[in-house]
């Protein structure tokens, strides 16, 4: 390719740019509301994280009493988990969302464990094993749109 080639496919594409320009332009706004989309998105993870670091605070300072109690959000969505010992040396995690869950797993690694949320949003998992793991649920938010919140990992 030459530099003639170059500079004619250049004003073509300038052409053809003006043409959609003038034809189909870019949404008044679109731009800014795409970067602030993501720039929330961003938040929320931050928000979960800084949820996650407050939380695993409090359990050192209660660490003795073989219970811990996390919190997690998003801004829009909730959830309190209790974990306490079993007898049997698993963990016991109760749980509470704030949201219509429809559906709610808890997954270590490629074991996963799925609990129902009852009206006022409690659910529960029963002989957990020590380890990573994470809440995933699916809820329905006050516009009736399906989303998915999951948590961070947190040690069980």
């Amino acid at each position: 390719m030459n530099a003639s080639d170059a500079s004619s496919d250049a004003a073509l594409f300038a052409r053809m740019r003006a043409v959609w320009q003038s034809v189909d332009p870019v949404p008044t706004g679109l731009v800014d509301r795409m970067v602030a989309a993501v720039a929330v998105e961003d938040l929320t993870r931050e928000y979960e994280m800084l949820t996650l670091v407050e939380a695993a605070g409090l359990t050192a300072v209660r660490s003795e009493t073989d219970a811990s109690t996390l919190q997690f959000t998003d801004g829009t969505t909730t959830v309190l988990l209790h974990v306490t010992m079993a007898e049997g040396g698993g963990r016991r995690i109760d749980g509470w969302v704030d949201a219509d869950a429809l559906a709610v797993k808890l997954a270590q690694g490629e074991r996963e464990w799925s609990a129902d949320a009852g009206e006022s949003g409690r659910f529960a998992f029963d002989d957990v094993a020590a380890g990573m793991s994470r809440v995933r649920l699916v809820v329905r938010d006050a516009g009736g749109e399906m989303r998915e919140f999951q948590t961070p990992q947190f040690e069980v």
